[in-house]
């Protein structure tokens, strides 16, 4: 097991660009199950995830041409549609919550569809049930296996009305990329509109879907018989930005981030801002100078500020841990609210350890007393419990006195591509082991 030993305390500073977008990709390269023609992909991140079901989609006998470690040509005109059935394929996509995506276009184009137990991190209960629920209203059957996996069938999707019980985006997704080839009228109400949501409707619809509502919380779908190939360039990745910007207000160093899809990033840079971070923005390029001090807001009545996750446009729930580790040397107090998952503020642990003032209330929340740099945090021996965290501890380390050891990094190298170079290439002391 792989771990990053870090010497903290260093101002660092450069210019960092963000790799595409982890949760897009997982979307998007699903997508290219629909059609028998090519379909080109750049600004792929080089992470395991995202590899990961490459792979598969290899092992499904889809032809790939990887021309750069950013760009892939699919082409799904032999596809073998029983590796899915196979011991093979539950073992390699149980550990990965995006193969989940693979349903949706395999119930849509070949009629059936395997969805494995879900992997990836341990933050909390991930349920399928609003994909199953939103299968099961276009016309499929399903039988759940004791093994733990969800077998579907659809002799003939049909469109219908649906309204989702919650706006899972992996949800709306793997409903769209069935309903795209489902005969007559699909709508979908309490849709997520997620950028990358609507960068795979847009995709879609270059293919000869016919989606409308693009960017709300109904969507209206048109089935058609058949997509064709298409050309897609992915986002960059706004959890990235988010972490690029609380590293550099914690280690108090001037950073640009380069290309960082400004128009996408939503209300993620005044959530920093509130927390009263500095960031210049000019065109697409994000400039965090460096503060020696930065603090929080408070509401006009002078209650304690609240930071919570939404649905979009909403904050989303894979900052928080960046947004928390970041108010540790803040002046003033944050309280920060995960609603989604139960088990994503356990890591907090490590950051008191290290020093820092956090109340945990409850699994859902947490209570940041900011340390205003009149101490700072010291490195410890600590693991990576999900990938968020694993980021999130590791701002803290570079950021704190003396040495920490970063134990499980697979977490984090499953959504950020050789973070340890680029973050040196910043100043970063940071070594793999």
């Amino acid at each position: 097991m792989s771990s990053f030993e870090v010497r903290g305390g260093k101002k660092l500073s450069g210019t960092i660009t963000p790799q595409g977008a982890k949760n897009e990709a997982l979307q998007i390269i699903s997508a290219v199950l629909l059609t028998p023609d090519p379909v080109t992909i750049t600004n792929i991140p080089d992470i395991i995830d995202v590899n990961l079901l490459i792979e598969l989609l290899g092992e499904m006998r889809v032809k790939i041409d990887r021309v750069s470690r950013d760009t892939c040509i699919f082409q799904a005109n032999d596809v073998d549609v029983e590796y899915l059935n196979s011991d093979a394929y539950h073992k390699k996509s149980g550990k990965l919550r995006g193969s989940v995506m693979l349903a949706g276009p395999m119930l849509a184009r070949f009629k059936k569809a395997y969805i494995p137990k879900p992997g990836g991190d341990k933050i909390g209960r991930r349920r399928l049930d609003t994909h199953i629920l939103g299968f099961e209203k276009l016309g499929a059957a399903f039988e759940y296996n004791n093994d733990g996996y969800f077998y579907l069938s659809a002799p003939h999707l049909k469109g219908a009305y649906m309204l989702l019980d919650e706006p899972s985006v992996t949800g709306t997704a793997n409903i769209l990329m069935a309903a795209v080839m489902a005969s007559g009228i699909t709508t979908i109400y309490n849709a997520a509109c997620e950028p990358y949501l609507q960068q795979l409707c847009k995709m879609l619809n270059r293919m000869g879907a016919k989606i409308s509502g693009i960017g709300s919380n109904l969507l209206t779908i048109e089935g058609v018989d058949s997509l064709n190939g298409t050309e897609h360039r992915m986002l960059p990745d706004m959890i990235e930005v988010g972490s690029f910007i609380g590293l550099a207000a914690m280690t108090q160093s001037d950073i640009i981030i380069k290309d960082a899809g400004v128009e996408s990033l939503g209300v993620i840079p005044e959530r920093f801002r509130r927390l009263g971070i500095k960031l210049d923005i000019t065109g697409d390029d994000i400039h965090v100078p460096a503060q020696d001090m930065y603090e929080i807001e408070k509401y006009m009545d002078g209650g304690v500020l609240t930071i919570s996750d939404h649905p979009w446009p909403g904050l989303t729930p894979d900052l928080l841990s960046i947004l928390l580790v970041t108010a540790i040397q803040a002046k003033g107090s944050v309280l920060i609210h995960q609603k989604m998952f139960e088990s994503r503020l356990f890591f907090v642990d490590k950051l008191i350890d290290m020093g820092a003032q956090i109340i945990l209330c409850d699994p859902h929340r947490a209570v940041v007393i900011g340390l205003e740099r009149e101490q700072k945090l010291r490195g410890i021996t600590m693991s990576s419990p999900d990938i968020r965290a694993g980021v999130s501890l590791l701002i803290a380390a570079l950021s704190a006195e003396g040495k920490s050891t970063i134990q499980n990094i697979e977490q984090i190298d499953r959504g950020y591509q050789n973070i340890d170079a680029r973050l040196q290439a910043l100043g970063a002391d940071i070594k793999r082991l």
